[in-house]
């Protein structure tokens, strides 16, 4: 019998609305539930507006502790539909300490566990460095009834050491909230390099590390609220791999939708007995590799 698991996804657009966002994934989470997926995953910050195109102190005000309201109502949500989530939430740890941490919910309602964003950037539309404290858990997967669930959030799905680390502590699959997008002053063909770019990153960590990729991303529209760049057209394409890197299943850009993909996990193992990279690392010749640059 094939050890058999069906990863799903939940791509949205995001509103000021916080109330209508999470209803959004929770319509998302229960159409998934109804086509038998076992785990469905949530585009980063998803119960808010991608808040970090600007800095402003009183954003911190959407942030709220896990255990919290939100984490609870997705709790029932689990426990009512049988469903792993893994949602991307805004936390308020303690007094001048916010992370953006994915909390895992199992099958039963209760937390699995949380992974915080470990790389956190800080460029033009995203100043996540404002809000976030970088994460202090690494990048151990996450036990659930389901299987062993790799965690990364956006930014830590371009390094390749994290997807490695998730992989060689055993994850069965990689889940990653995502929210990325397009400065609308860029070319069609800038923004079709970056978008390119973003599938091909994540689809070599599939392949290099033999195990399947669920990248969810919000989509939509989002303006700067202070007026100063042009905002952000989330670009969507959420998508399921394989772990040979093949593309399994792929949303568009523009709509809400959802994903299913049914995925064999031993298939992982006979991967790797073909294509054996961890047999083969040079673990005796990496030390550089903990150096910020070798001059």
């Amino acid at each position: 019998m094939a050890n058999t698991i069906k990863l799903g996804l939940a791509q949205h657009d995001c509103t000021e609305d916080q109330e209508r966002n999470l209803s959004e994934s929770i319509l998302g989470i229960e159409s998934l539930a109804q086509q038998g997926v076992d785990v469905a995953v949530l585009p980063e910050l998803h119960k808010t507006l991608y808040f970090c195109q600007t800095e402003e102190t009183r954003f911190f005000d959407l942030a709220e502790t896990i255990p919290g309201p939100t984490s609870d109502k997705l709790s029932d949500t689990a426990k009512a539909n049988n469903i792993v989530i893994v949602a991307s939430l805004f936390e308020r740890r303690a007094q001048g300490i916010y992370h953006n941490t994915a909390v895992v919910i199992d099958r039963d309602g209760s937390i699995a566990g949380i992974y915080r964003k470990m790389h956190i950037p800080d460029d033009p539309g995203y100043s996540e460095k404002f809000y976030f404290t970088p994460g202090d858990l690494g990048f151990g997967p996450i036990k659930t009834s389901v299987g062993k669930i790799g965690v990364l959030v956006c930014w830590d799905q371009w390094y390749p050491e994290a997807a490695r680390l998730s992989a060689l502590a055993g994850a069965d699959f990689l889940a990653i909230p995502t929210a990325i997008g397009w400065d609308s002053q860029d070319t069609n063909d800038e923004q079709q390099r970056q978008r390119d770019a973003w599938i091909t990153i994540q689809r070599s960590h599939a392949i290099a590390n033999g195990l399947p990729i669920v990248a969810c991303n919000r989509t939509g529209f989002e303006p700067d609220p202070s007026g100063q760049t042009s905002g952000i057209n989330f670009w969507g394409f959420s998508f399921i791999a394989g772990p040979q890197g093949e593309l399994l299943a792929e949303c568009s850009t523009n709509n809400n939708e959802t994903l299913a993909v049914e995925i064999d996990l031993d298939h992982n193992e006979s991967i790797r007995r073909i294509w054996p990279y961890f047999r083969d690392r040079r673990i005796d010749a990496y030390d550089n590799i903990l150096k910020r640059y070798c001059d």
